[in-house]
């Protein structure tokens, strides 16, 4: 990234805002999005882009009533919205001077560290060069298990990797709401969310998606305790009034702001945590649990009640509670074939079973915790 830059920003706009509303068509909407950011970038920052609306487009194009529902029409519909949604954003940043690049991800090249690397480096490249990096999910090639299923969650993984400053996510309503209103007369708008603890209390009052989008409140809480824990702040705004982004951009206190952590994972722990796909469950007792949120521990096979999935050696887990409490994800030393045999074994009876030195099933240099430290009662040991 050239010096000259002052922040990263990574800007999201969903399916909902680009198909237009209050006489607005998608082209209008991209212009207006253009435009500010165009601006923003002329003052010092470099922005990336992340858009929804292919599919939408697609549909629009081939005169669906409703958006697709199966994968195949889903990937053919992004196949034809794709092109013209591009088309679109490079105009609309050719007005201004902006070349743009269209950068196409599944969750397959995040999950992965290396071509998660490759990824970042391209983006960084891009915005070096003064390029507005234009970025969707592969939905023409995304498979079932490789797709994000929002933009939201694939916005808040692109700020993570590009270590940005700040991520926007830019939606139909101007805040987060302590409840839903449009059917809780009672529900509050919510300015700040200053913890991650305060998020996961939030995520109750969030809902669902509309006909057209697939994320809802939900998978925005899900992008700010993303991009939070890596120490990105997030803003969540209105996005139907072009005036709502040019005031953020400046500054002004609009939506919700969404106070980064202060003690931001580390990037690679931030890949182990978010970007990769988990391929089983660990369930540990209360002795690990305690060894692990309090005292930095590995993971070892004594603690482990029993586990579910099928994996390979160094692949992705979940670490859970014995009450279903997510404590962690990391990757595990065994293949879930081995560890089957050790669960609940001491080291020396690891040693004996598998005939290899005892090691931790999970080390803690490769796991990390999504949940807080709590003092556990009697912290029994393992």
């Amino acid at each position: 990234m050239a010096s000259a830059v002052a922040h990263r920003r990574v800007i999201k706009v969903g399916t909902s805002l680009l198909r237009g509303s209050q006489g607005r068509s998608t082209a209008t909407v991209i212009a207006d999005l253009a435009a500010s950011l165009s601006r923003q970038q002329r003052r010092g920052d470099a922005i990336a882009l992340v858009t929804s609306g292919a599919v939408g487009l697609g549909s629009e194009h081939l005169g669906l009533s409703r958006r697709p529902t199966e994968l195949v029409a889903l990937q053919a519909a992004a196949a034809v919205g794709q092109g013209r949604l591009m088309a679109l954003y490079q105009e609309a940043f050719g007005v201004h001077g902006l070349a743009v690049a269209q950068v196409l991800l599944t969750r397959g090249d995040l999950a992965s560290r290396r071509r998660y690397r490759n990824a970042s480096r391209t983006v960084e490249q891009l915005l070096s060069w003064g390029v507005v990096p234009i970025i969707n999910e592969n939905d023409t090639l995304a498979t079932d298990e490789l797709r994000f299923g929002d933009n939201d969650t694939l916005s808040a993984l692109v700020a993570v990797a590009i270590g940005a400053h700040e991520l926007i996510l830019l939606t139909d309503v101007d805040s987060l709401y302590s409840g839903d209103p449009r059917s809780d007369a009672e529900a509050q708008p919510i300015a700040e969310v200053r913890d991650l603890v305060e998020l996961e209390r939030l995520s109750g009052v969030a809902s669902g998606g509309g006909q057209w989008g697939t994320g809802g409140m939900t998978t925005k809480l899900a992008a700010a305790r993303i991009a939070t824990s890596s120490g990105i702040r997030v803003r969540l705004a209105d996005g139907r009034d072009p005036a709502v982004l040019e005031a953020l951009l400046a500054g002004a206190a609009l939506g919700t702001v969404f106070h980064p952590s202060p003690s931001p994972l580390p990037d690679r722990k931030g890949w182990l945590a978010h970007a990769l796909l988990p391929k089983g469950t660990l369930y540990i007792d209360a002795g690990a649990e305690h060894a692990l949120l309090n005292q930095g521990a590995s993971l070892l096979a004594v603690g482990i009640q029993t586990m579910e999935g099928r994996f390979g050696r160094r692949e992705p887990v979940r670490v859970l509670a014995s009450d279903g409490r997510e404590l962690g994800r990391g990757l595990c030393t065994f293949s879930s074939d081995e560890l089957e045999r050790i669960i609940g074994l001491s080291s020396q009876a690891v040693r004996e079973r598998l005939g290899v030195a005892a090691e931790a099933v999970i080390h803690r240099d490769v796991l990390v915790l999504t949940a807080p430290a709590v003092e556990l009662p009697n912290r029994p040991s393992s």
